[in-house]
Formats: C-alpha cells, structure tokens, sequence
C-alpha cells in the first residue's frame, strides 16, 4: 500500500481520519473550480460513505459543472457558490471539518477560496495532484501515482468494507476514473486501477450505459464546436511537435457555449503521431484558461507550472492568464522555443 501515497503514510492518514469519523459531525466536501467528473465523482462518493456513517454532509463547489453529468447520483444535492451563495457560505461556516477533493491548494478552489480560509476547524485532503500544501491540512492522502481522487477514494471506502460500495457510489467512481483516465487511456500506472474498476463495475449500474451517459449525449452545437476548432481554430506548428487551438468569446459564443462543451477537445491533436504536445486556449470572461495534455516523457506539468500559474500531473496539467486573449496565444508561443528539444525527443 505505501507505493500509492508519497505524502502520508496510508496508516497515519486512517489514524486521523478515523478519529475524525468517529462521532457524527457537520462535514462539508468541496472540489476545484470547473469540476469535472473526477471532482463529482469523488465528492458525491464521499458523501454518500459519510453520511451512510452518521455525518450532515454538505457539497460544495464554487460554479456549475458540465451537462453530460447532471444525470450523476446524488449530483442534485451539490451546492454551486454561482447560484446559491449564501446556503454555502453557511454550510462552509458550520462545518466541523472539510474535505477537499481533487485539489491540493486551496486557491484552486475559485470562489470558495475565501470561505474555507476563514474556517479553523480540521481539513482533510484527498488528491493525486502534485506538491500538495501540507500545511494546509490535518491529515491528507495524496498520491500522484493513481489514476484519479476517485481511485484514492474507493480504496479510503474499501478500507472500511466493500459492503460500503452501493450502486451509486460505485457508478460515481466509476465516471471519476473514466473520465480522468479518458476511458482509460491514459494516467494508468498499476494494475490496481483495473481491478478497482473491475470492482465498481459489478456493483455500477450498466457500463456501458454509464459510458453512454458520459460521452454520447453531445448537443448538436457542442459537436459543431469540436468540428470547428480543428478545422478552424487548430494551429500545428511542426517544430515544437505541438498543436494549438485557441478558442475567443465570439468562437465560444457562436456555438451557444454550455459549460463543458469543451472538455476533450485538447485530446484530439495527440491522436497525430507527430504531436507530442496539445494546448487548448479558450477566452472566458476573466481570464484565459489554458488546458495542456502530452504524450511520452514531457511534462506539461513543468510547463503550466513555470509560466501559467498552474500545474497538475505529468500528461494532463491547466493554467491560467489574466491579459488579452492575442497576449496569451503569443506567450505560449512565446516559451515553446525554450523546451523545443524536449519536445521532439520526448518518448
């Protein structure tokens, strides 16, 4: 077990939170801004193991998440800051411990940032992102060499029994590591992951009817989106074996944006042999998001981490800017030159 975290002692980590566990409390679990399937997955997993155990658990997450997971167990239940601001201010307010998944500093968390940082009571970090604050924290598991949150939290409910793997929780996990995993395709570093799954996908409800949740109830203007950003909007720029595509407010808005009708558009360059790097820019209403996936060796990690406020994993890492959306296309371009070498000798 000690090969699945680097930052806490699998022991240590059940010593404290069993003493947090313990006696029912007021728990409030919260994600990263821009949740994704692995950011629900796990939080509404967690919710449903605490309160199975006693606990009032509150869900919390700073904005909306996309369309294709509504449909999640539970998913109804989770407070979003954009719309209900005050009913999560006072769950964050009341909390006798908060846990955090799928994130590792409390700046990822948007909006919510302000309101956990007032709190004094215990938090627990439950993440596979890299350079976790530990101080931060009253006990965490954090390990970078698992798929997803979502893997860290089955083997968390695992650890007190797999009677504890209902239909639900299993199908939530189950979209957590499939989504963060690109239908497994990528971020899978033992054969662990695939036994877990195995696991959850006898206790799910359908596989392949979870899958045709997830990845086939696209919107006629989503599907457009994706079409138009590689025939219009992808830039390949031989030297650096990366590809482009940058998305403006007027791209986004021609195609009636939703909130995650982006998502995996920046996977679809490295379907090239020749690419070794993929970069979506996409213009939002404060910023510009920039999402970074590579192949092999090159750690965009590094990458976002140096130049764009971010970071994540080896393969799959996000940043951001605040300056115009040209200034931001010109400064990605701007540091290619830099990594150049590692970029075509990456394996």
């Amino acid at each position: 077990m000690q090969a699945f975290t680097k930052v806490m002692q699998v022991d240590s980590f059940f010593e404290r939170f069993d003493a947090v566990i313990q006696s029912p409390k007021r728990i409030v679990l919260a994600c990263h801004v821009n949740p994704d399937g692995d950011a629900i997955g796990s939080v509404l997993a967690m919710s449903e193991f605490l309160r199975g155990r006693g606990h009032d658990v509150k869900m919390v997450v700073a904005n909306d998440f996309p369309g294709f997971l509504h449909w999640m167990p539970g998913s109804d239940a989770i407070l979003v800051f954009e719309q209900q601001s005050e009913a999560c201010k006072t769950a964050i307010a009341e909390a006798e411990c908060i846990m955090m998944l799928d994130f590792n500093n409390l700046s990822r968390s948007g909006i919510l940032h302000n309101e956990i940082g007032k709190t004094r009571c215990p938090r627990v970090l439950i993440d596979h992102h890299r350079d976790p604050d530990e101080s931060q924290f009253y006990c965490m598991y954090s390990s970078t060499c698992v798929s997803s949150a979502s893997e860290i939290v089955t083997e968390i409910i695992l650890h007190y029994g797999k009677e504890y793997l209902t239909e639900s929780i299993s199908t939530n996990l189950l979209v957590g590591i499939m989504t963060d995993t690109g239908s497994f395709a990528h971020s899978i570093y033992h054969p662990r992951t695939f036994e877990l799954v195995s696991l959850l996908v006898e206790k799910s409800m359908s596989y392949g009817y979870v899958h045709e949740l997830v990845y086939d109830t696209m919107s006629e203007n989503r599907l457009r989106l994706l079409g138009f950003a590689i025939n219009n909007r992808m830039e390949v720029l031989d030297d650096y074996s990366t590809a482009i595509i940058a998305l403006n407010k007027s791209d986004l808005n021609a195609f009636d944006y939703q909130v995650g009708d982006t998502e995996g558009v920046v996977n679809f360059p490295l379907s090239m042999k020749k690419i070794k790097m993929a970069v979506l820019v996409t213009e939002r209403q404060d910023q510009i998001r920039l999402s970074f996936r590579s192949k092999g060796s090159f750690s965009v990690h590094e990458l976002a981490n140096k130049h764009f406020k971010g970071g994540g994993h080896t393969n799959a890492a996000g940043g951001t800017l605040t300056c115009s959306f040209e200034e931001a296309v010109a400064q990605l371009k701007a540091v290619l030159p830099k990594y150049k070498e590692m970029l075509n000798l990456a394996e």
